[in-house]
């Protein structure tokens, strides 16, 4: 029993991982969880150390997702969910979800270092490099707007982000110390393990067809068996529709799932390595049309990017992001592309993740927009502790209800387009 992930980095070096048994027969438990990538596995882990049973249930395999093919990077902010937006949007839950999302970056190493997860971890932080000195206020803005809240994000200025990229290609920007990267496949799989140790039972290979509220209970079936549980939550984000379209419709197009792609160079030489990125943090820029890089434990130089339309995308994109590089990096030529590979974000159209509430005891949430690696894990355990009792009021969860995008299957067709519009908006100063 096997199943294929696409040709990644990450499915090269991340440690194997067997496949545990598909759900077969009838099952019951106390906390049900389907989907196994970084929300899943969270929630699981901390249902656990509550004391909970619980069963994940999980389409293909672990990290097969996008938990198992993004950058890496863990980001303690949203792309452009500001703090004072969630606290105006939604009070005394949008304060609480400030707090989780500025704190998300130690609660994803902090469990790694708990449980001595062999992921790659580097916690060196997270810079945001402004792409024009207009964007440099921007991110005085968002520095100062995290500092209020009580975070470590610091503005740096040209020079200062010069010494720590290694290039004057950009102008200053906001760094967090709380961010980092992983090598999110071996994260993924090494919360399953974390999770199996504790006591979760896991079964792969079972894509869920149908849940629903039977009296005091979920019901929840595969192809092959059923699972009952007093709790139920649904972790599938960006791939909610993409095993079974007919699972959660309201949810599934509440999103649009857009690929995004990753790309990997070859080792890069000491000398290199020494100059570019010599801190070696996690590097997401100010644009739209999003320039992205960081290292992983064999000095690759880990990037990606997006281009429009459909015809050979794969090699238009590898040229672009190889192209961006040397741009920045001038030393270091056009790198050559070792690895390819994509998957799917959930982008909906304001940027703000949606927490919902399924029925009594229910819960999901979607909408990473690119920030699931520290996000997803933060929210993983805060559906946990729903799930097992903790008062609603306690914790970061603003429940709202679904709202399904109109047309969704031409929207999700003509998303790629919406980069024409991005570039447009990084060639235009803006004033604060």
């Amino acid at each position: 029993m096997t199943v294929d992930f696409p040709k990644s980095l990450w499915a090269a070096t991340a440690p194997e991982r067997p496949l545990s048994a598909p759900l077969a027969g009838i099952e019951e438990t106390d906390v049900a969880v389907i989907g196994a990538g970084f929300t899943g596995l969270s929630a699981a882990i901390e249902a656990r150390k509550r004391g909970h049973a619980v069963t994940v249930v999980e389409g293909k395999a672990a990290g097969w997702g996008a938990s198992g093919r993004n950058n890496g990077q863990v980001i303690p902010i949203l792309t452009s969910a500001e703090p004072d937006v969630w606290v105006s949007r939604y009070g005394e839950a949008g304060k609480r979800m400030v707090r989780l999302i500025g704190n998300s970056g130690d609660v994803l190493f902090d469990l790694v270092r708990e449980f001595d997860m062999q992921a790659e971890a580097e916690q060196n932080g997270w810079f945001q490099p402004a792409h024009s000195p207009g964007r440099v206020k921007l991110s005085q803005k968002r520095v100062e707007a995290w500092q209020r809240h009580g975070f470590p994000a610091e503005l740096k200025d040209a020079k200062a982000c010069a010494d720590l990229l290694g290039t004057e290609f950009w102008y200053g920007g906001m760094f967090n110390p709380t961010g980092g990267h992983i090598n999110p496949l071996a994260l993924a799989r090494e919360m399953a393990r974390v999770a199996e140790h504790l006591g979760a039972v896991i079964h792969e290979d079972s894509p869920v067809v149908s849940y629903e509220r039977v009296g005091s209970e979920w019901v929840i079936k595969t192809a092959q068996g059923a699972l009952k549980a007093r709790a139920l939550i649904l972790a599938t984000n960006a791939y909610t529709g993409e095993l079974a379209p007919r699972l959660a419709p309201r949810i599934a197009r509440s999103v649009v799932p857009v690929l995004s792609w990753q790309m990997a160079t070859a080792p890069l030489g000491d000398n290199l390595r020494q100059k570019i990125l010599p801190g070696r943090q996690a590097v997401s820029d100010t644009r739209g049309d999003l320039r992205f890089f960081r290292y992983d434990a064999r000095n690759r130089l880990i990037t990606g990017g997006a281009v429009m339309g459909s015809f050979d995308v794969a090699n238009r994109v590898r040229k672009k992001a190889a192209k961006s590089l040397a741009e920045a990096f001038p030393e270091l030529g056009v790198p050559e592309m070792t690895h390819v590979w994509s998957g799917y974000i959930g982008m909906n159209w304001d940027r703000f993740p949606r927490v919902h509430k399924l029925g009594p005891d229910g819960w999901a949430w979607v909408g990473c927009n690119g920030r699931g690696v520290a996000l997803g894990t933060s929210l993983g355990r805060e559906l946990a502790r729903a799930a097992t009792g903790q008062p609603e009021d306690e914790l970061a969860l603003p429940v709202t209800e679904p709202h399904p995008f109109p047309v969704h299957g031409l929207i999700r067709r003509f998303a790629p387009t919406y980069l024409a519009w991005l570039k447009r908006q990084d060639h235009k100063e803006i004033n604060l």
